[in-house]
């Protein structure tokens, strides 16, 4: 196989490449033959006649000298060198530096020799000048064009793309090189991301993270003032989400300052960008502080518009209208380029609204005073009727897009719909016409959406709402099936759901047809079995699988306690049977845990005083087996230093002593 072609010293095409030529140049002693060979080496890659020969390329990297090429990216600061001969010093170097990164694979991209140049690739970008009419000492000024500058902003994402680059940008202590130029080029705000983002992957440097972006906000935040700030926005509604909470500074001092921004960006009425800013940075500032961010955003402390209508009625009345008006072309956007950030955006749309309804319930419920907000009722009524049309047309898309995913038709069973069919283009279920890539279980905008309807249906008693939402029972018991901790889980919100949604008789009807009740057992089940291997480390059930446990017992006995049950299956006994054989936990429990197996009890119970006698008589060792447990439950929550939950865990498990000694009485 012939060598690739190159360019010989006088600059005309060879046969041979001067591979050799440029080695012996890069390795001579004096800087002029190492310019002539690194201008020779950027002809060579400019033409990519080394892309498909990775060993002969790593070897030319090996040869270009780490500190000569410094020395180069350093040019500006030499005053016995020409501007001119400066800027082509730096052009070379930065060329060739950003040509490498691109061609070298991942595992050079994270070696020293090129990451060690980040310091010197970001001093590059401004040059600074002693200014003896200044009395700050120095003023800042563009020191490369446009182009230039792109290409080392380039390279730097490369590098800080991967850990080691991340902390080594770290270390910069001065990176107003970086900052200063974030207005006119976007990607410094992308490499700082980047920098956050993978350098919090290493646990020993999360502090640094923090001190770092608890440093660098108020910088961007200054720099960007005067702008309307909608990338600033962006860019912080963007890396909210992937950083661990502990990365994140705990009661940062621009937390304020970033509201006013955006409060101030969503009184303006921007472009579609606008919008999207501010809905995806209200929505990853009501997730990372969760408790200063709801009062920051939805207070109504100073009029929002000439009209003097309430910042968070204006907010949340702009993200309703956003909804709606989305929904009626939606799924003719699902295989388009376009869709995953239209579903981003309604799905941060839809989290803010559901962070809004849950601040004005604990704001109405609040008597304390500590919660500061206040809207005229005639405001109050017309978001609650706005809120009610958006998640009506909220399901009737939910309805659309599984018909379109999975059911073919509303309400169709499962066993309807199994069957495939082969085609051209492969096999493929009978009924489906969704999107060709995505699965609506990993679209954003599905378990959003559910989220927001869940939460609103449970707190307001709209029947009208909650006979709609049981047409998609057939959905939410399905997602229900599928969860699992590793992809989307959809089940807590579907659980709040179903609370309000069974107080209806088509609700309850629909859960029973669907197979709910076997569905959320068989979730139940598996908790039930954590317990019983308590003695196992790290067996016990989390308090966030317990909270779950707890909601599907409540959904449970809203099914046994509907009017409409008018008797107690023989499958549902099971539960009566896991209770009976549950083991209290003594040692390593929470409160939560224990108001779980309370609550398990409980359940037991309703069933039992439900079913029919006959049943009673075959279930009367289970009532014998319960009652022990209950007395064991009693005695471990009487020994609890919260003395305020003891008494009332006592107190339930007093009433599941009466109902069940009543009814062992009574058989």
């Amino acid at each position: 196989m012939d060598k690739p072609h190159g360019i010989d010293t006088a600059g005309s095409t060879s046969n041979t490449a001067p591979f050799e030529s440029m080695h012996d140049l890069l390795q001579a002693k004096d800087d002029t033959s190492r310019f002539v060979g690194l201008a020779l080496l950027k002809s060579v890659l400019d033409n990519g006649q080394f892309a498909q020969d990775p060993e002969q390329l790593h070897k030319l990297w090996e040869a270009v000298p780490p500190k000569f090429l410094d020395r180069l990216l350093r040019a500006w600061r030499n005053d016995k060198i020409k501007k001119t001969e400066a800027q082509n010093m730096v052009d070379l170097a930065v060329a060739v530096l950003h040509t490498f990164a691109i061609l070298l694979p991942e595992s050079s991209r994270q070696e020293n020799r090129i990451i060690a140049r980040t310091k010197a690739l970001v001093k590059a970008l401004i040059e600074r000048q002693v200014s003896r009419y200044l009395f700050f000492g120095y003023q800042l000024t563009l020191s490369s064009p446009p182009a230039t500058t792109q290409l080392i902003l380039q390279t730097l994402l490369t590098i800080v793309s991967n850990p080691q680059g991340a902390l080594e940008m770290m270390s910069i202590e001065d990176l107003s090189p970086l900052t200063e130029i974030s207005v006119q080029y976007a990607l410094v705000l992308d490499i700082v991301e980047f920098t956050w983002a993978n350098a919090a992957t290493s646990p020993p440097d999360i502090a640094n993270v923090r001190d770092s972006i608890a440093k660098t906000i108020p910088i961007l935040q200054t720099v960007f003032k005067g702008t309307d700030a909608v990338t600033f926005i962006k860019f912080m509604g963007s890396f909210l989400p992937k950083l661990a909470p502990e990365a994140l500074p705990r009661d940062p001092n621009w937390l304020k300052p970033l509201v006013s921004i955006l409060r101030n960006l969503v009184v303006s009425r921007p472009t579609l960008a606008g919008r999207a800013a501010y809905t995806q940075l209200a929505s990853a500032l009501l997730q990372a502080y969760p408790v200063t961010c709801p009062t920051l955003i939805f207070q109504n402390n100073a009029p929002a518009n000439a009209d003097n209508k309430p910042f968070s009625y204006l907010f949340v009345n702009l993200l309703l209208i956003d909804i709606r008006s989305s929904f009626p072309t939606l799924l003719s956007q699902l295989n388009s380029s376009g869709y995953p950030a239209i579903s981003k955006r309604l799905a941060a749309a839809f989290d803010v609204i559901s962070s809004f309804i849950g601040f004005l319930v604990r704001s109405l419920d609040d008597k304390s005073g500590l919660v500061a907000f206040s809207m005229p009722p005639d405001m109050l009524l017309k978001l609650r009727k706005d809120i009610a049309e958006t998640m009506s047309l909220t399901i009737e898309y939910l309805r659309d897009r599984w018909d379109a995913s999975f059911a073919g038709a509303s309400g169709l069973h499962p066993s309807a719909r199994a069957g495939t069919a082969a085609t051209s283009e492969g096999t493929r279920l009978t009924l489906t016409w969704d999107s060709i890539e995505d699965d609506i279980r990993a679209d954003p905008l599905i378990l959003a959406g559910i989220r927001a309807l869940a939460i609103w249906i449970r707190e307001d008693d709209n029947e009208n709402l909650r006979n709609e939402s049981a047409g998609i029972m057939d959905m939410l018991i399905e997602l229900y099936k599928s969860s699992t901790l590793e992809k989307t889980d959809f089940r807590y919100p579907i659980l709040l759901a179903l609370e309000g949604i069974l107080d209806t008789d088509d609700g309850t009807a629909s859960f029973l047809e669907q197979g709910g009740w076997e569905v959320v057992v068989r979730d139940l089940d598996e908790m039930q079995q954590d317990l019983a291997r308590n003695h196992v480390p790290g067996s016990l059930p989390t308090n966030g699988e317990a909270a779950r446990g707890l909601e599907i017992v409540r959904v449970l006995l809203a099914v046994l306690d509907h009017p409409s049950t008018s008797f107690v299956q023989e499958e549902w006994m099971g539960a009566v049977v896991a209770a009976a054989s549950m083991k209290p936990i003594a040692a390593g429990f929470t409160p939560m845990i224990l108001e779980f197996q309370i609550s398990i009890l409980q359940l037991a119970t309703a069933l039992l005083s439900k079913a029919a006698g006959g049943m009673q008589k075959r279930y009367v060792t289970s009532i014998a087996a319960i009652l022990g447990v209950a007395r064991q439950l009693e005695g471990i929550a009487s020994e609890m230093d919260d003395k305020v939950d003891a008494k009332e865990f006592v107190g339930l498990l007093e009433d599941v002593r009466l109902e069940l000694e009543n009814l062992r009485y009574g058989l």
